[in-house]
Formats: C-alpha cells, structure tokens, sequence
C-alpha cells in the first residue's frame, strides 16, 4: 500500500505546482495588460485572416451604413451646399431639399461600400504590421486608402448632386449627359483635387479619432461597447472633424458647381478670390449645417456600421476559430 500512497501523493503535489504556474502566468499576464498605452490593442492568439470575407463583410455594412445616413440626412446637406454656393449675399432656396437623392444613392451605395470594403481589411493588415503603440497611424492609413478607393465614385456623385442640388439640373441621366456634352468627361470629376484635399484627411481623422475613442472606452470598461455608446462616439469624431475641414469643404463646392463657367483657375485662386472677395469668414461658410449634419451622420454611420458588422460576424461559418482576442479595432 505505501508505493500506492506515494504514488498518489507524487500525481497530487504534480497538479498543485502545475496549478500555481498557470496562476502565476495569469497574474504576469493581467499585469502586463494593464500597462498597455491608451491607444495599445491586444493581439492574444491570433485567428486566421480572412480577406474576402473581411472585404465582403465591410461592402455589405459600408453599403448599409452609407445609405442609411444619406437618406436621413441629405436635406441638411442640401442646405450646407446652397449656403456654400452662394456668393456675397444671395438667397437660399429652402424649397426641394431632396432634389437630386435617387441618383445620389446610386452612386452613395457603392461609394460606401467600396470605402468600407477596403478600409476594413487595410487596417486590419496594418494593425498586424504595426506596434502597438503605432495603431492611430494604422487607422489614419487605413482611412486614406478607403477614402482613395471610394473617390473613384464619390467625385462624380458628389458633382451630379451639388449640381442638382442648386437647381442646375433636373434629373442625374440628364446632369451626366449635359455636363460631358458641355465639359467633357473630366466636367463629371470637377474639383477631384479639392475633393481629395478635403476627404482624404477628414476619412483618415474621422475614422481615426473613431477606432481610437473606442480603444480608449473598451479598455476602461473591459467590455464591448454597445450600439448607443457606438453612436455617440461616432457622432463626437463626426462633429469635430467636420468643423476641422469647413474650409476644405468650401473650397470643394466652390470648384464643383462652377461648371463650365470657370470663375476659378485652381484650388490657391478659389481660396485666393473668395478671401478677397468676401473675406476669410467664407471659408468658414455652412459650418454649422455641416457639424450638425456629420455629426448625426456619423453617429447614425458608425452605429449602423457596427451593428451590421456584428450581425454578419455571428452568421460566419462555425468552423472558422472564434476568439474574442484577436487584434481587431
């Protein structure tokens, strides 16, 4: 009986050293997680990177989310437009504020989608590249690729709808057909380098302040965040961006709507001639439509975007490995 004992005995004082390791390593652990900077993501073990599903996923909630905001919104963004337009002291048309949407979702849909669909991947790929320390220059990167992707169908959307939306055009097929008829085909890309100047650095800031919200925020609560607290962060990054970029965007419209009359040679000149024209509080013109405006959208954006994200991660095939650790946001 006494080998048996011994035996035993061995077997148990095994399992205890074996339990006292794993909860020594679980205490290193927990103490280095709680040193992680601010803006730090966890990597844990990382699951399988899958890139078509990852870009599916991000066309189908970009899709959703860009729809959805365009919708509820475009009649602030038909006001911030005419406001914009209007040069010295004209009136501002309050009447058709939806003049122009359907054709506008058109050419929003794939827009957001594409934008979405490439940003999601990139910054996931980057956050892997990247220390993490570095994952605002991740997302910021990320950001400009997705808005360089979409600006291939954003510049000819945004031109039919700002033509529209200050009455130059009834109809999108008739706003495409005039103004390559009148300017050719580079009329349905007026202003693209005004467009990028302006989208390229509000996409990378807006997403970039978003995901970084975020990080913030989950690390405090330890949890995952929900849809309203989504929202609000959202609408946060929306709102101060836009503020940012008023000028930007003032300079962007200026170009666009100017059609064939070309009372600006360029990006310096428009900046140039509105100064002296009408002075440096013009590039500053529709800012308040345009913060409000961004701001609910972007809380309306994000918040759609992350429900939509969830809801097509929980119809992903069992067989892919689940981890809530993987480097993500």
């Amino acid at each position: 009986m006494g080998p048996i004992t011994l035996s035993a005995d061995v077997k148990s004082s095994s399992v205890s050293v074996a339990s006292s390791d794993a909860c020594n390593k679980k205490m290193r652990n927990s103490m280095l997680e709680r040193r992680k900077p601010f803006a730090s993501v966890s990597t844990g073990e990382e699951k399988p990177f899958d890139f078509f599903r990852t870009l599916f996923e991000g066309f189908i909630a970009g899709g959703t989310a860009g729809v959805v905001v365009e919708t509820a919104l475009y009649p602030i963004d038909t006001i911030k437009t005419r406001l914009q337009a209007a040069r010295g002291g004209g009136k501002i048309n309050f009447q058709g504020l939806y003049s122009g949407l359907a054709g506008n979702l058109a050419g929003v849909l794939p827009a957001s989608a594409l934008f979405v669909g490439v940003y999601e991947p990139t910054k996931q790929k980057l956050l892997k590249l990247f220390p993490e320390n570095l994952s605002a220059a991740a997302h910021l990167t990320a950001g400009a690729v997705g808005g360089m992707a979409a600006s291939l169908i954003r510049v000819p959307t945004e031109v039919i709808k700002q033509r529209m939306q200050t009455g130059q055009f009834t109809s999108a097929p008739d706003a495409v057909r005039l103004i390559v008829s009148k300017e050719g085909f580079k009329g349905i890309y007026a202003g693209y380098g005004s467009f990028l100047l302006r989208d390229l650095p509000f996409d990378a800031l807006q997403f970039c302040i978003y995901e970084q919200l975020r990080i913030g925020y989950k690390a405090a609560a330890q949890r995952d965040l929900n849809d309203p607290e989504n929202a609000i962060i959202g609408a946060f990054a929306g709102a101060l961006t836009g503020a940012i970029t008023t000028p930007l965007d003032v300079i962007k419209t200026r170009l666009m709507v100017q059609g064939s009359a070309n009372q600006y040679k360029g990006i310096f000149d428009c900046v140039q001639t509105i100064v002296r024209e009408e002075g440096p509080p013009a590039l500053l013109k529709g800012i308040g439509p345009r913060v409000l405006w961004i701001g609910i959208g972007g809380s309306i954006f994000f918040g759609v975007l992350e429900s939509t994200k969830r809801f097509l991660a929980q119809r992903r095939p069992t067989t892919l490995p689940q981890n809530s650790d993987t480097k993500q946001d």
